[in-house]
């Protein structure tokens, strides 16, 4: 059985291939990096909003001077909570110094170039602030220092404790997926430092310029081919390392989403393609997924590289991933869903019996509606198979006249917005002992658009996970308007059975397509 969930989040990271003074002559401030995090994170709140963590690296910092920041908050509005501890840092300062890009980096922190944040979605389990990302290994050499996080679920928990402790001899803090990650990744990260240290002190060279030198040549994807092996889940994960390197890997089966965009001022990963356009206002075509079983190097000298770490697998995208999470603002999520909605307009219309005048079509919650506007053009394109062969009737029958036609154009699908839902948060993430509270009066209804005890309510769901605001809520407020029969169709496929690399919902006697198989 799978491990408790613990990470559905979003992740985003900025690097500046400028300097700050760049960013403040073009753009008017020195904290365009921050304020862009910011704004990125604020468009994928819709993937996390029980923790958030900014992470920044100040580039070639001096020796004694504080160059990683971190802050992390698991409060009620987590992303403002973090951002306003960030921007504290600067509330008293006058005008000429916060116009003043490089005393900002020399004195204050997250003034850096290289900038990483997280979006908490937890499901299971508590949330206290020891689970929200980034977590830091950190070490006096720059180049050991290492920051993670990531949207993942690690199957394999066990055997990385196991490999840590009776292969590498390390006392691991805790047994949990993350520290497992972050302690792997940083032992073969120490290796590799080591690797280079040895070598280039055979040359003769002292210990001060190894750092620069171990900076310039260690080997990001020897490292995350190294240390992926065994490695068995779900990911996208985020790294930078203490003097300035970064990357972002990806899963062999592309089951947790990530994706990048470049110019010459910037390099932009984040779990949302949408994001990315609209914070820096980019087409749609030079965004790029990262490629499942690769990663994206970004060098501390700007130069960015796309590399396979690993052998790909078939593709085994997250439904959850894509019906919950991503925005359907994004264009290929947005027409999936359009095409899921529309392959349901067939059997629908078979079980009503072509009924067109006395069934009402609507959908709940409000997320579905794009799997409605499909499913209403695959109704359109039923009606009009019977339009058109009612009117072929009529010609056949020698009773065509335009009357009769114009009656026959007249019919279309009844579609209604019956059910507004109020409350935006998604029930089946919801704490076992809060759910049915919440549940309970999250819909109101419009009246006096159903026949009482004529029509008949179809209504679409985009996926019925444990049925509990379908049982709960749903059927009991729709039943107030009195219709014949009641049909609820789901735009999602089934889920009957956990998923422990993608999306886990571990109670599997909880689904109600379970429920409903062994019933």
């Amino acid at each position: 059985m799978s491990e408790p969930i613990k990470h559905e989040c979003g992740i985003a990271m900025i690097r500046l291939k400028k300097p700050l003074e760049y960013y403040h002559e073009k753009y008017g401030t020195a904290f365009y990096g921050l304020k862009k995090l910011h704004l990125l994170m604020q468009k994928e709140r819709n993937r996390g909003q029980d923790g958030a963590g900014v992470a920044v690296i100040k580039l070639d910092p001096s020796p004694g001077t504080r160059y990683i920041s971190r802050k992390r908050s698991n409060q009620p509005q987590p992303i403002k909570d973090v951002f306003d501890q960030v921007f504290w840092h600067f509330k008293d300062l006058p005008p000429q110094q916060l116009n003043d890009p490089h005393y900002l980096k020399e004195h204050f922190p997250y003034m850096g170039e290289l900038l990483m944040g997280h979006l908490r979605y937890g499901t299971h389990g508590s949330n206290t602030i020891e689970q929200v990302h980034p977590f830091h290994r950190a070490n006096n050499w720059i180049s050991r220092n290492l920051i993670m996080a990531g949207n993942f679920n690690i199957t394999n928990t066990d055997e990385l404790f196991d490999f840590l402790v009776e292969d590498l001899g390390q006392h691991p803090k805790e047994k949990s997926d993350t520290v497992m990650v972050l302690e792997k990744m940083g032992h073969f990260l120490d290796d590799e430092v080591q690797h280079w240290f040895d070598y280039f002190k055979k040359d003769g060279h002292n210990n001060k310029d190894l750092t620069a030198l171990i900076a310039d040549h260690l080997d990001i994807p020897r490292m995350l081919r190294r240390a992926s092996k065994g490695l068995d889940g779900g990911y996208a994960l985020m790294g930078m390392v203490g003097y300035g390197d970064a990357f972002v890997m990806r899963d062999a089966a592309g089951i947790r989403p990530a994706f990048y965009y470049q110019d010459d001022e910037v390099v932009v990963v984040a779990s949302e393609r949408p994001a990315i356009q609209t914070v820096f206002n980019v087409n749609y075509q030079l965004i790029q997924e990262i490629k499942p079983a690769h990663a994206l190097i970004i060098k501390k000298n700007g130069q960015v590289n796309e590399v396979k770490f690993k052998e790909p697998k078939e593709r085994k995208s997250c439904s959850f991933e894509r019906i919950y999470f991503s925005r359907g603002t994004d264009r290929d999520i947005y027409l999936e869903r359009k095409k899921l909605g529309e392959q349901l307009a067939q059997p629908v219309m078979k079980a009503v019996n072509y009924d067109f005048e006395n069934t009402v079509f609507s959908f709940i919650p409000n997320t579905a509606e794009t799997a409605f506007i499909g499913f209403t053009e695959g109704l359109n394109k039923i009606q009009n198979e019977i339009k058109a062969a009612s009117i072929a009737q009529l010609h056949q029958n020698g009773e065509f006249s335009l009357e009769k036609v114009a009656e026959i154009l007249r019919g279309m699908p009844r579609s209604e917005k019956l059910a507004v839902k109020d409350d935006k948060a998604r029930t089946f993430i919801t704490n076992d002992d809060s759910r049915d509270d919440m549940v309970a009066l999250v819909y109101d209804v419009t009246y006096g658009i159903v026949k009482d005890h004529v029509d008949t309510l179809v209504l679409m769901d985009d996926s019925i996970v444990r049925g509990t605001t379908l049982k709960n809520s749903i059927i009991k407020i729709m039943a107030r308007l009195k219709p014949k029969h009641i049909i609820i169709v789901s735009s999602a496929p089934q889920i009957r059975y956990p998923d422990c690399y993608g999306i886990d919902m571990s109670k599997m006697g909880e689904f109600v397509a379970f429920q409903a198989v062994i019933r």
